[in-house]
């Protein structure tokens, strides 16, 4: 890591830190009342009333450590506004509530600013930087960072929406990076923490789970690289046991000894939320949604289906569940057995072919990916759990950087509809076109300095079609933004621009999750073929 590198990270760092006490006064979502709420019960309540307390209707469902999160916080809490602990003031908003949560978002971010420029200087290869270009857009460990650091999605979640996430996806990055420098035990731990911070992360436990089974409690052949089955260390498997155990015990022990486990697993798994958020988020089941809408609307003119109110109820946006008109309806048990069942695939490859750190990476993300394609209820937002990691590969070839550029952009997109403010959209197209823009220039720059044949020359980053399919999206965009309103359908459509930019970037999310699975699987299949 040269001085260079290291002065350009912690400038951007600070940058983004300052930028984000800009964002105070911006429009914030529910999900400020939701921490506010939350802030409030474990300051005021004790333990056991936690996961049962039920005044609001945002009611505490995340793991037990990220309720102590809260309540640390709250100790803070009352040097800005006490009158934000009190459970009975719902909706309570005031200028210096605002300003507290603002600055412990921005705060904990700086966790997660720590994880990415520690990944870098650690684990991102440097290569000569040809040509004039300055190193903030051709240095591979500065474009990382950045693409990490000033994530887009991140931002725009975080910062104006309103959640904690950075400082998650800091404790994953320490994770990743404790399994890049081989220290096994270390990112189990890590993992184990964050999985009780936040639920989400258990979509990609199974790639933690078999790679640190398959290289840690395994000896590979130094042949074939098969697994050796006599070599099994149980030691080393009581390690991982132990390690999990001791921290889910601290997590949820208070609870299990307080009788009231039940309450908290009913809490973080409320299956009768429906299969899909109000907003669609862009995955397989949006496409179904459509199809079925499709199909309905066809049936009825041709008078081949009866009157139904579930489609219409479908395309309400409301949180709820709803029967399909034409097409089978789906249950939980129905996502959980396609989602495990497109797993799959991914985590016997790794068994199978364990080679380094990269490979757990690659996995990780398939799993993360299959998890947003086909999982129940699945947030918009849980695309960034697929772009992050991938960012992470993006300098690592030119098939990794062509899926993240794609991937980042359509991803991107689809969270737009989070901000629907008129007094945000200049930040918020401009911090899209930001972020799009310096990640298709930097990238662009760094993949001359490949020094692998791709199918495709270094310099062609997106295929004629993909390019294509973005200028689509540029219409999409317009016509969700301006063109819905100006053409007067506000009223009587008023699902439509969200349906379409739903649709339209499921399309693009489809196409690059397929593509993805494509190249890692090929990947093992190239070097059997060498090997031979």
């Amino acid at each position: 890591m040269t001085k260079q590198e290291n002065v350009l990270l912690v400038c951007v760092a600070t940058c983004l830190s300052f930028t984000k006490l800009l964002m105070v006064n911006m429009y914030r979502s529910t999900d400020y009342e939701v921490h506010r709420n939350w802030l409030a019960i474990t300051h005021s309540l004790p333990m056991d009333k936690w996961y049962t307390e039920n005044t609001s209707e945002w009611t505490l469902d995340y793991p037990p450590l990220f309720a102590w999160f809260e309540f640390t916080l709250s100790q803070f809490a009352p040097l800005f506004d006490s009158a934000m602990l009190k459970v009975s003031n719902l909706n309570y908003v005031s200028y210096s509530s605002i300003l507290f949560h603002r600055l412990t978002v921005a705060a904990a971010d700086l966790l997660y600013l720590k994880a990415a420029y520690s990944f870098c200087t650690t684990c991102v290869p440097g290569r000569k930087v040809t040509g004039t270009s300055h190193p903030l857009i051709s240095d591979p460990k500065v474009i990382v960072g950045v693409l990490l650091m000033a994530n887009f999605g991140l931002f725009i979640i975080d910062h104006i929406h309103f959640q904690y996430n950075g400082f998650l996806f800091g404790i994953l990055l320490y994770s990743i990076l404790s399994m890049y420098q081989r220290h096994y035990v270390t990112s189990a731990l890590h993992f184990a923490t964050l999985l009780n911070f936040k639920h989400i992360f258990l979509y990609i436990a199974p790639a933690y789970g078999i790679y640190l089974l398959r290289v840690y409690c395994f000896k590979s052949s130094t042949k074939d690289g098969s697994v050796l089955w006599k070599t099994f260390s149980i030691y080393k498997f009581l390690v991982l046991a132990v390690i999990v155990v001791c921290v889910f015990g601290m997590s949820f022990g208070p609870f299990i000894y307080l009788g009231q486990l039940a309450q908290v697993i009913s809490r973080l798994f409320p299956f009768k939320r429906g299969l899909c958020h109000a907003y669609w988020a862009p995955n397989f089941w949006a496409l179904y949604n459509m199809a079925d809408k499709a199909l309905y609307i066809t049936g009825r003119k041709l008078d081949l289906v009866p009157q139904s109110n579930e489609s219409a109820a479908m395309t309400g946006g409301l949180v709820q569940e709803f029967n399909h008109a034409v097409l089978p309806s789906i249950k939980p048990l129905a996502t959980f057995i396609l989602t495990a069942l497109f797993i799959l695939p991914s985590v016997l490859h790794l068994w199978n072919n364990p080679i380094g750190p990269k490979s757990f990476l690659k996995s990780l993300i398939l799993c993360g990916f299959t998890s947003f394609m086909f999982g129940w209820h699945v947030h918009e937002k849980a695309i960034l759990l697929v772009i992050i990691p991938l960012a992470l590969l993006a300098v690592d070839n030119p098939q990794y950087t062509r899926h993240f550029l794609f991937l980042s952009i359509t991803g991107h997109c689809s969270l737009l509809p989070l901000i629907f403010t008129q007094f945000e959209q200049p930040v918020l197209y401009f911090g899209l076109a930001a972020y799009s823009v310096y990640s298709w220039m930097s990238l662009h720059l760094v993949t001359q300095t490949f020094e692998v044949k791709s199918s495709a020359p270094a310099h062609c980053l997106l295929s004629k079609y993909e390019k294509y399919y973005l200028y689509g999206l540029v219409v999409v965009i317009l016509y969700y933004g301006m063109g819905h309103r100006l053409l007067g359908l506000s009223e009587r459509l008023p699902f439509l621009p969200l349906l379409l930019m739903s649709v339209y970037t499921s399309l693009g999310v489809t196409y690059c999750y397929i593509r993805l699975y494509k190249t890692v699987l090929s990947e093992s299949m190239v070097k059997i073929i060498k090997s031979q």
